[in-house]
């Protein structure tokens, strides 16, 4: 069991124990900040979230010039800058006062998110070799689940308390979470800046091929906010489950991601199998989607049981679309602008978490069961799409490859 949550001795390990540092600040903020901005703060609900909505969307177009910084001026440093900018952030919030200084230290703190984690997957494609790269994804995946669970739990301890000092206490354990991050990966080896050859404009737009497996992979992404709003809606609108299965299902989720992504991810290697991954988590996301929507208008016991089964076919789902989408978007990223890459791939979790609580609260929890199908449907063709959208980014790559200059010393 140890083997699955704690990944080889060396950078892959400490990759890992800076990824545990700040997700467990992130649970306990993710768990608390809803009340505190709103209780302490004193802001309307729709405004916090209008905030944070701002400050996400900025963050989804900073993703790539931060990645494509990390790639010019070395991953390390930048990753270790933009830490310590996120711990900063969140510091911030510990003295907002106001509506508009809000939504700039959510700015500040989306922003540094984005460009942190294209830099660490920039600074990982550095130092781990390319077969190890998914595996290692899969290790840092659990890693993040078991911090926020544990992060969660102390936020709880928090919001028990309900006093500013306990909120402020959970604001500076994340802001100190980030500080630690920082000072991990500062003992990482360096990786060298990759300096641009030529000027490329919109860089990582221009290329279509990525850009399309990358807007397919948020299409599949949407599954993001069903565990943490969608399926509570669902569940006390729409069923006669009682409401602390909410719970439940989020204990079942984040515990298989913890036992099980490293085996999930053990089979996807190279491009086809990625692909086949992505393709076998539509089917078994469609299958979730069709049994959530039999859930509605069940008896109680009736209703949980479907509820259950989906959320186990939700999950399943991720861990194999997780372990695909990991592989493809290393796998056809060129070398030398990875940070950039991945830029444009992780705002795909941003979009999904911006837009995705409208387009999916009106698709099914308000339309129902056709809203369920329409979900299914689209995943399953997004993931059959993936394929040729992959192996069109892989020709296109080995054609720049042999149209690249061989330099003769």
């Amino acid at each position: 069991m140890t083997t699955r949550l704690v990944p080889p001795a060396g950078p892959q390990r400490v990759l890992a124990l800076a990824q545990l540092s700040n997700s467990v600040g992130d649970g306990a903020y993710y768990t608390t900040s809803a009340l505190y901005f709103t209780q302490v703060v004193g802001l309307a609900p729709a405004r916090v979230g209008l905030g944070l909505t701002v400050g996400w969307a900025v963050g989804s177009l900073v993703g790539v010039p931060l990645g494509r910084l990390a790639d010019r001026h070395g991953p390390r440093g930048t990753a270790v800058l933009l830490a310590l900018v996120t711990g900063l952030a969140v510091a911030s919030f510990t003295v907002v006062q106001g509506f508009v200084l809000f939504v700039l230290a959510a700015c500040a703190y989306a922003a540094a998110q984005s460009g942190l984690a294209a830099a660490r997957q920039a600074l990982l494609a550095g130092l781990v070799l390319a077969r190890d790269r998914t595996g290692l994804l899969a290790h840092l995946q659990a890693t993040l689940n078991a911090g926020l669970a544990v992060g969660a739990g102390l936020g709880g301890l928090a919001l028990h308390a309900g006093t500013r000092t306990a909120y402020l206490a959970v604001f500076t354990l994340d802001a100190v979470s980030f500080v630690v991050c920082a000072g991990l990966l500062l003992r990482l080896p360096s990786v060298a800046p990759v300096p641009s050859r030529r000027r490329d404009g919109l860089g990582v737009l221009q290329d279509r091929p990525y850009a399309l497996v990358a807007l397919l992979n948020t299409v599949l992404l949407l599954r993001l906010p069903l565990l943490s709003l969608v399926l509570p809606l669902w569940i006390t609108r729409r069923t006669e489950a009682p409401a602390w299965l909410v719970s439940a299902l989020f204990v079942l989720n984040t515990g298989a991601v913890m036992l099980f992504q490293v085996r999930a991810a053990r089979g996807v290697t190279g491009l086809a199998t990625a692909t086949r991954a992505v393709r076998r988590a539509g089917w078994v996301m469609l299958a979730a989607c069709v049994v959530f929507a039999l859930s509605a208008g069940a008896s109680l016991w009736v209703a949980v049981g479907f509820l259950v089964v989906g959320a186990v076919l939700q999950v399943v789902a991720e861990m194999g679309q997780s372990a695909g989408s990991w592989q493809l978007s290393f796998d056809l990223a060129p070398q030398g602008r990875v940070g950039e890459y991945q830029g444009l791939f992780g705002t795909g979790v941003t979009i999904a978490r911006t837009l995705g609580p409208l387009l999916l609260t009106g698709l099914l929890v308000e339309w129902g069961t056709p809203g369920w199908l329409l979900l299914g449907g689209a995943m399953l063709a997004s993931s059959y799409a993936m394929g040729p959208a992959a192996r069109w980014a892989a020709g296109r790559r080995g054609q720049e490859q042999v149209r690249q200059p061989v330099l003769v010393p």
